[in-house]
Formats: structure tokens, sequence, C-alpha cells
């Protein structure tokens, strides 16, 4: 605490190297080298060599003079995020979306297709190198202007090295090396990761930067969270964290899964697990997206089978917020398109559960950057890995 009369002190920024330096220039604000100095403590050579070698590598550009009282202004520099690019890609079940991003994570190129994840790496992972190397070339940039790749799975992936494990519904692809394989191809650096967790970061970076606890839940062909905490993406210990789709729910019964057990979240309130029961009682229904469909032409037996699957997804959702204490649970995949028959039935039960000091101040909510999460969010990843201190002094040296 600082006593009345005191002067303010101020920690000091210590830098390691250019990467650290090139932290400051991240928020895009234009700076003199005189503010660079302030905000280190560096002497002016070292800023000036840092600089220097910033500049030479497009990470940072020229951004005009500053104000100035008399004389010449001092100049000033800015973060340049069109110095380079990604690629973002994200991979659902049946979907594929590609955006080529700059280094902000402004969409520069994107396209999206039907695509089975089912048909295997060597199918889709050639798509995604076709269909990359055609976003670059809408984009006007070249393959040396690539920085890095990021690439979500609708599946569990062992984030250290990219490769998927088990994932029950990608057959053929267990253990693919899927950051060689698309290394290999384009040359840059690849980031791998589960669908969720990805989502859970554009939705994180886009519409709730200041908020600390977050949780993304995705409701599709299969269920998922991805966890926020402390700002921060947790994966767990062998990236395994947020599997909410094979949780067993109380009145599960015996409804097989296709994990194998009976009983699971996934098997009674996903997307396809609504649209089954439905056609069992002769909806003409088969699929996630024609539930929504039905939900918002107003079909009451629709309606009243979304509302309880967000019931018995509320209940898995009571120990996460018992667990975790989020500010926010945002709701994204195709299943959030039923809107508010799916929220009400997921609050109903969460706020009903969960103890008051959990939920105060706890928004339950539809995502803001929608079917757009995933793309975003490996762009993010991706940026985040290649524009960390030790990677940027990789780049500049």
């Amino acid at each position: 605490m600082q006593l009345t009369g005191e002067p303010e002190v101020r920690p000091v920024f210590r830098s390691s190297g250019t990467g650290e330096l090139f932290q400051l220039l991240r928020d895009g604000a234009p700076r003199t080298r005189a503010d660079l100095i302030a905000m280190t403590g560096m002497a002016r050579s070292t800023i000036g060599g840092r600089i220097d070698l910033l500049l030479d590598s497009g990470l940072v550009a020229p951004a005009g003079g500053a104000g100035s009282t008399g004389g010449r202004p001092p100049a000033t520099f800015a973060f340049n995020p069109s110095s380079r690019v990604v690629l973002a890609v994200d991979l659902g079940a049946t979907h594929a979306r590609l955006a080529l991003t700059d280094l902000a994570s402004r969409v520069l190129a994107a396209h999206q297709a039907p695509l089975l994840i089912a048909e295997g790496p060597d199918h889709v992972l050639a798509w995604v190198v076709a269909q990359g190397q055609r976003l670059l070339a809408e984009a006007g940039r070249e393959v040396g202007d690539l920085l890095s790749i990021g690439v979500g799975l609708p599946g569990p992936v062992e984030h250290a090295t990219g490769r998927p494990t088990n994932p029950p519904i990608m057959p053929g692809w267990d253990d693919a090396d899927v950051r060689g394989i698309l290394a290999d191809r384009f040359g840059s650096a690849v980031l791998v990761d589960n669908d969720v967790n990805i989502m859970a970061l554009g939705e994180h970076r886009t519409a709730w930067k200041d908020v600390s606890d977050l949780l993304f839940v995705k409701l599709a062909t299969g269920i998922g969270a991805g966890i926020i905490a402390d700002g921060r993406l947790r994966r767990g210990a062998q990236g395994a964290a947020g599997d909410l789709g094979h949780v067993a729910v109380p009145d599960g019964g015996d409804v097989l899964c296709r994990c194998g057990n009976t009983g699971c979240l996934e098997a009674i309130a996903s997307g396809q697990a609504v649209a089954d029961a439905l056609a069992a009682e002769g909806v003409g229904v088969h699929s996630g997206a024609d539930v929504v469909a039905l939900v918002r032409a107003g079909d009451l037996r629709a309606s009243l089978a979304v509302r309880q699957a967000g019931r018995r997804i509320g209940a898995v959702l009571t120990t996460c917020v018992s667990l975790l204490n989020p500010s926010v649970i945002a709701i994204g995949g195709i299943m959030a398109g039923a809107g508010e028959h799916l929220l009400a039935g997921i609050r109903e039960i969460v706020y009903q559960r969960s103890l008051p000091l959990a939920t105060q101040h706890l928004r339950i909510v539809g995502s803001v950057t929608g079917p757009d999460a995933g793309v975003i969010g490996a762009s993010v990843m991706a940026i985040d890995h290649v524009l960390a201190p030790d990677a940027v002094d990789l780049l500049v040296g």
C-alpha cells in the first residue's frame, strides 16, 4: 500500500531480448524509442538495435511522427500485422472451415465446405493443403509469407505432439502425424488442438477478453468444453480436459454411447441423440441441424426435446460451475441455433442446483462468434505461438 506523500513506485519491465520488447508493441499502439526506453529502462543503443531487428523482420513498421513541441517530431513504430499470414483450419465431423488471416486474426480469405472427417487423414489433409494453397493465391500471398498453421480436430489431441489420441469419430486418425504432414507441405510451424479448445480461444479473444474464467460448450454431433481459467486455456495433463460428452448422466439409463459406455451425456443430449429420439417418435429429422430447423419453425415436439436436452446438459454443467466457478458459459455448435429453448433448459438446472455464490454473476449465453469461433481460435493459437518472445527472437535472429 502506498503511503500519502510518497512517490508511486512502478514496476520496471525487464527485457531478455528482442522478442520481449516486441510484446510491448503487440497492442498496435505507436510508440517512440523514448517511450520504450521509459517503459523498459534499457539503454537507447539497446532499444535502437532491437527496433532495427524488428523493422528488418517486418513485424514492426514506421508509424509516422509523434507530437512535438518544437523541432522534428520523433519517429514512432508499431506492430505490422500484415507482414505475415497464418492459416486457420477448423475441422468438424462433417464440415471444414479454413481462413487465411493476418497476425491480428483479421480474415483475408476464407472457405468452408462439407467434409467427412471419417474419410481419414490422407484425404482430409490433402484437401486442407489444396485449399490452403488456394487461399494464399486468392489473398495474393506467397507460401513464404505463411508463418504458422493452427488446426482444430473433432477429437482428443495430445497438444504437445499434435497427434489425435483414440478419437471416437475419426477412424484412421489415431496417432496421425498431422503436424508433420502439414509442416512438410507448407514449411511452417503447425499447432494442433481439439476443436472445442480452439473455439474457446476464439470466443474468449473475440467477445470476452476481459473475462478471466470462461467455459465454452460445443453442442453438435458430440459434446465438449473448452476451459479458460485465469485467462488461459487449460488442456489438462494429456489434453483431455473438458470432455463433457462422456460424463455419465444420472438418468442416462442404459443408452449406449459410441465410446462403449452407457448413459453418457452425448448419447442422450447431443444433436444426433435428440434427432434420433424424435425420429423414433415419427418426426422426420436425421440430424441436429434438422432439429434446429424445426425449433425455428415453431415445432412443439422439437422445442420440448431441445429444452429437455438442455436440462440434462445443465445437470452436468452444474458440477462444472461448482468446480471451476466460471463467469461466463458460452454455448456454441450447431445446437446453439435452437436459441432460448436450449439455453432455458440449461439455465433452469444450473441456477437451481448451483450455490448462489457461484451463480450470482454467472452468464449463460449463446456463442457470440458462432460458427467462426473455430477458425478465429485456430488463428489465435497459431499466432500466439509464433509471436511468443522466444519465437520472435528466433525469427529476427
